[in-house]
């Protein structure tokens, strides 16, 4: 059997380190995760992990850079198996909401992240989704499909009003209720950009 290189060793301490966080996260909370048991849970020491990411906090960015990338994953998935780009692009803004009542979701990047990354994590993470939402909005404004207006700024509001209301339903005591009103607002809002001839 070959023995590993050296990169591959990184790799794989990384992984290890990142999915033994996740899991504590997502489960007890990032404020009662202690850094002694989680590395010994993933046979490591405190010290990879301060050589790896930094601290406690650059943990934690990994680990919701990792379910943001997931996200978008699912979120591309949705629009790129949709029927058409209105029904992709609605499809996406439902299922982002509905994540956000998904327990580790719910826990880590909408409870936890903000606290303790703060704002700069809040707009680094959103550069991505909002782009991605110009430009679905930007293609939908050309196909007559939606009412023509300033695609950046639209999805500015889209956007905003959606993470709002994602924390809003992970604090909620009933998220599912709170999901229910919110998916049959967001359409009211949506269906108001189509073009009436449609």
């Amino acid at each position: 059997m070959a023995r590993k290189t050296r990169s591959e060793m990184i790799a794989e301490t990384r992984i290890k380190l990142v999915n033994a966080a996740r899991e504590a996260f997502g489960t007890i909370g990032y404020a009662n995760t202690s850094m002694d048991e989680l590395t010994a849970s993933a046979g490591l020491t405190r010290g990879a992990l301060y050589h790896h990411f930094g601290d406690k906090k650059g943990l934690l960015e990994a680990v919701v850079n990792e379910i943001d990338a997931e996200m978008d994953s699912r979120l591309a998935e949705i629009s790129d198996t949709a029927e058409g780009n209105w029904e992709g692009f609605v499809g996406r803004c439902h299922a982002y909401l509905a994540m956000a009542i998904e327990p580790e979701i719910q826990r880590i990047v909408l409870r936890d992240a903000p606290s303790a990354l703060g704002n700069a994590y809040s707009q680094s993470s959103q550069s991505q989704c909002l782009a991605t939402m110009a430009d679905m909005l930007h293609r939908l404004m050309i196909d007559q499909v939606i009412k023509t207006t300033d695609h950046e700024a639209l999805a500015r509001l889209l956007n905003g009003a959606l993470i709002n209301t994602a924390f809003w339903l992970a604090n909620a005591e009933n998220a599912e209720d709170g999901l229910s009103k919110a998916l049959q607002s967001l359409s009211l809002v949506l269906n108001g950009l189509l073009l009436k001839d449609r």
